[in-house]
């Protein structure tokens, strides 16, 4: 294991900090770093949002850098922040914008490490021309998954030298089997005792595609009358869930419960999670699911299949398959038993491979790793200069000494 002779300070460059799986994760991932090594931190191009301003206590936390989305000013800024505070490392968080001029800025500040963590394949997240124009000034691409890694290796063309697979890692000891959070949840929002509970978390946004949940909800009703939905998490697509929840008579059934902070009590609570996304990498909030033990129907996008393993942590649907997903969703309800046993085998899964540990241990030593290699070149060629200038001395003095010796004419030893 690479160390260098100081804690680097490391800048994740986002967007802003909304709560939501990318964000969770980065929050997860700083708050468990070996302060020792790693000294993090956070740079919004926009507000720090909802997560933003928790951590700010914790955590040196800059936002308000870019004033528009062709800001090109936005460059200058954080890079003189990131010379202001030093920084050892820069990782930009998603594609889109903050990719671009994060990684600009790394550059023009002398960061040494540079690099980009993706969490999505496909739109919105998809890197575009003017983000693979920096790839030279990059050191690394960090995919959350293999398969994420062959996508951004042959679709995102990526050099393969430049691609390093970090799974992704959520906290098993946080979230885990909870034998109480059916019948507190039950209580709280007023359920019968019967009730079969389903749910979804994830920020409220058009690729996570809710409206699917809400019209399965609607199939499932007939054949089982006590279902209940938890849709928790909030954003823009809010707009579009409620009418229809009215539109299908789901008022009462579909439970919009906007961002809150006891998430692994409600994952323990249901009897089925579910994910509809039109497009994934490695959703943390799989990973948090079947770390309580609860099985997972999803769509199958993305590197999901290396986690909802058909008939053995859940099952896997065709994108947009409504009909299929409520199938899906009703057999599992329909089994006790194989909930069960599909949600201990997830839980497995998840402790022997997406812990939050592992995830920690991969970033901090990837940044480590290049740190120390781009910095003994510098170190090699600063002391061969010395070397040199050292031997030029000699010489010199040498030669000085001859040249008196031999007009006082005696010798010189």
């Amino acid at each position: 294991m690479t160390h260098s002779s100081h804690p680097l300070t490391c800048c994740f460059v986002i967007t802003s900090m909304p709560v939501g799986g990318a964000e969770v994760l980065l929050v997860n991932l700083m708050r468990r770093m070996d302060p020792q090594r790693v000294r993090p931190e956070v740079i919004c191009l926009k507000e720090a949002g909802p997560l933003g301003e928790e951590i700010a206590e914790e955590f040196p936390v800059h936002s308000e850098l870019i004033g528009s989305k062709y800001d090109i000013a936005v460059v200058p800024r954080i890079a003189k922040l990131l010379k202001k505070r030093s920084a050892d490392v820069v990782i930009t968080v998603g594609a889109g914008d903050k990719m671009f001029w994060g990684r600009l800025a790394a550059k023009l500040a002398g960061v040494p490490v540079i690099a980009s963590a993706l969490h999505s394949t496909g739109w919105p997240d998809g890197v575009g021309k003017l983000n693979r124009l920096l790839t030279p000034i990059t050191d690394a691409f960090i995919g959350v998954a293999e398969s994420h890694g062959e996508f951004l290796r042959e679709f995102e063309k990526f050099p393969a030298s430049k691609v390093n697979v970090i799974r992704n890692g959520v906290d098993c000891d946080r979230f885990c089997p909870d034998a109480n959070a059916r019948a507190s949840v039950i209580e709280e929002l007023g359920l019968p005792e019967n009730a079969q509970i389903i749910g979804l978390v994830a920020a409220l946004r058009h690729e996570k595609n809710h409206s699917m949940l809400v019209e399965a909800a609607a199939k499932l009703r007939g054949q089982h009358p006590d279902l209940h939905t938890l849709i928790v998490g909030e954003g823009p697509e809010r707009e579009t869930i409620e009418p229809l929840r009215r539109e299908l008579d789901l008022i009462d059934r579909v439970h919009l419960l906007g961002n809150r902070s006891d998430t692994p009590r409600l994952l323990a609570a249901m009897d089925v999670f579910t994910l509809c996304s039109l497009n994934e990498a490695s959703p943390v909030s799989i990973l948090e699911a079947l770390a309580c033990g609860t099985p997972v129907v999803a769509t199958d996008v993305g590197s999901i299949k290396e986690t909802v393993i058909p008939d053995r942590t859940g099952l896997l649907v065709k994108s947009q398959d409504v009909d299929g997903f409520a199938n899906a969703i009703s057999r599992l309800l329909s089994k006790p038993k194989t909930r069960q046993t599909m949600g201990q085998q997830g839980r497995q899964l998840v402790t022997e491979t997406g812990s939050l540990t592992s995830m920690v241990d991969g970033y901090e030593n990837l940044m480590h790793r290049i740190y120390h290699r781009k910095r003994q070149p510098k170190k090699n060629a600063n002391l061969a200069t010395q070397t040199s200038r050292n031997q030029r001395a000699t010489v010199t003095s040498k030669r000085a000494a001859i040249s008196s010796g031999t007009v006082a004419g005696n010798k010189v030893f």
